[in-house]
């Protein structure tokens, strides 16, 4: 098969090598146009462009699918497949319909389950005990084609967003590889989703990082690990924002009002609406990550309660 592959951030790294490594056709890359990065706000490729230009792959960078020039751009490379990670750009009828097979999806979750911008974060924040990836059809509604194949895999107690990333980026690479042949025969499966278990996976906004300590401590500690490594949760103390990178619940045989600080020998614990959060890994403007004990021990003045307004 003739593969365009269409892909931009550390996801879709592990698919186009894949595919490489299977001495697959990859006939032509797509990815997003370089952008500003970093504080000297340098143009900066994708990792995906950065593979394709070390491999000798043609590179195509257009910003939309608008034009006419850039659909028949697409077409003259006559791809049997399109294969699309993460790519970040909307594909018209048009050109999912250039290639011979069509254009399929790796997606990061067990469809219909969480369709959309964010289903690793929010897989984490709402507790699901497993998630997985979807090999699906491209059609115009969004993450709603049919499916080729799932691979689930559980979600560890203590997983970040991160690490569960990288673990879905290397199970996409293995699920895409058992698909193709599949669709290369014409004996792959495709199953309609039941769009009465939809759910939506909002984007991630900088907003939703602020605790409110008022919740029980297991949606707070869900929200520390899928705000891991983006946003990151944070609190207020002391008029600056804390960023807590690590944090589990523990119960709270008491009650307490939530915000409260209790300081035990090498812990620091925080009341919550239900339970208490134990904070592991900080973080202070300008500052390194640290353990909560050398947070704690930096301090000049006792800790009381977190949380309070700037």
């Amino acid at each position: 098969m003739r593969i365009v592959f269409a892909g931009t951030p550390e996801f879709a790294v592990p698919p186009l090598e894949a595919l490489l490594a299977a001495s697959y056709d990859v006939c032509a890359v797509y990815t997003q146009p370089d952008r500003p990065s970093g504080r000297g706000r340098k143009l900066t490729a994708s990792p995906i462009k950065a593979i394709a230009l070390s491999k000798g792959i043609p590179v195509y960078q257009p910003e939309s699918f608008k034009n006419e020039e850039t659909i028949e751009a697409l077409a003259l490379l006559q791809p049997d497949l399109m294969v699309v990670v993460a790519y970040g750009l909307i594909l018209p009828l048009r050109v999912i319909n250039i290639p011979r097979l069509g254009a399929i999806n790796i997606h990061a979750s067990l469809l219909p389950r969480w369709r959309g911008a964010a289903p690793i974060q929010r897989a984490v924040i709402e507790g699901d005990p497993e998630t997985g990836i979807t090999i699906m059809h491209i059609e115009p509604r969004l993450d709603a084609g049919p499916m080729l194949l799932k691979k689930a895999i559980a979600i560890q107690p203590d997983e970040t967003a991160g690490e569960l990333h990288d673990r879905l980026a290397v199970l996409g690479a293995s699920a895409l590889i058992e698909s193709l042949p599949l669709i290369d025969l014409g004996t792959a499966s495709a199953i309609v989703q039941d769009e009465s278990q939809v759910t939506t996976a909002a984007k991630i906004h900088k907003e939703e990082a602020r605790l409110d300590f008022s919740q029980s401590a297991i949606a707070l500690e869900r929200k520390v690990r899928g705000f891991n490594p983006w946003p990151v949760a944070e609190t207020i103390f002391r008029g600056e924002i804390l960023r807590i990178w690590r944090a589990t619940a523990i119960p709270l045989d008491a009650p307490g009002t939530p915000g409260s600080v209790i300081i035990g020998p090498g812990t620091l614990d925080v009341v919550t609406g239900h339970g208490m959060l134990r904070l592991l890994e900080l973080q202070l403007p300008g500052g390194k990550r640290i353990r909560a004990i050398d947070f704690l021990n930096a301090q000049s003045e006792g800790l009381t309660f977190l949380g309070e307004p700037v």
